[in-house]
């Protein structure tokens, strides 16, 4: 199986592009973003590149060393051995959702364990049914009104740039700092951060 944004040979259970961190089972979407019909009032920032913090940029190759890959093959299940008709069978253990944290630097504090948007003054395009809506206390204006959409996915956080003005950019436990495409996703460990514009979210 070869993914389908960068072409590299990945195993047939992957889920996660361990080159560009793309999803790899990803739908793609049945229609274009429609373009906010709010008038925009985003304060255009200066890129991290240019703030003296090294972005990694260009082809998924020269982003090989920027986002560790993580193990992306699901567990493999081994078939149990068939119960005798008068066994006793024990009551099965509710598997618990997962669920991330993120803490925003201007204070916000969110569980989430589904979709969402967020942004100044996020929006659904239509069509579209996010578990939450989160909006950001900006008052410098770098956020767009909406930046970003989350989800999870076989226990993976994901985010995608929803076209923002300023971008928006993983920063991982080590330091490294990735500029994320607009409209695809990627995979986001605990520990790592994402900024947009000015503002900062840590993953937990």
């Amino acid at each position: 199986m070869n993914c389908p944004v960068c072409g590299a040979d990945l195993p047939q259970e992957a889920l996660f592009c361990g080159e560009c961190g793309s999803s790899v089972t990803a739908k793609p979407k049945t229609r274009p973003l429609v373009r906010d019909p709010r008038p925009s009032d985003t304060t255009v920032i200066e890129p991290l590149e240019r703030a003296g913090r090294p972005v990694a940029t260009g082809t998924p190759a020269a982003n090989k060393a920027s986002i560790a890959p993580e193990s992306s093959a699901a567990p493999r299940v081994t078939p149990e051995a068939p119960i005798a008709p008068d066994a006793p069978t024990a009551p099965e253990t509710p598997v618990a959702s997962v669920s991330f944290t993120l803490r925003f630097s201007t204070g916000e504090r969110i569980v989430v364990s589904g979709t969402g948007l967020i942004g100044r003054r996020p929006i659904a395009q239509p069509g579209e049914q996010p578990d939450q809506l989160v909006s950001v206390a900006d008052t410098g204006r770098s956020v767009s009104k909406t930046h970003l959409e989350f989800g999870i996915e076989a226990g993976d956080l994901w985010i995608s740039d929803r076209y923002s003005a300023n971008g928006t950019s993983i920063i991982q436990r080590s330091g490294a700092a990735r500029r994320c495409e607009p409209g695809r996703r990627y995979r986001v460990e605990r520990g790592a951060s994402i900024e947009i514009g000015d503002q900062r979210i840590e993953v937990g």
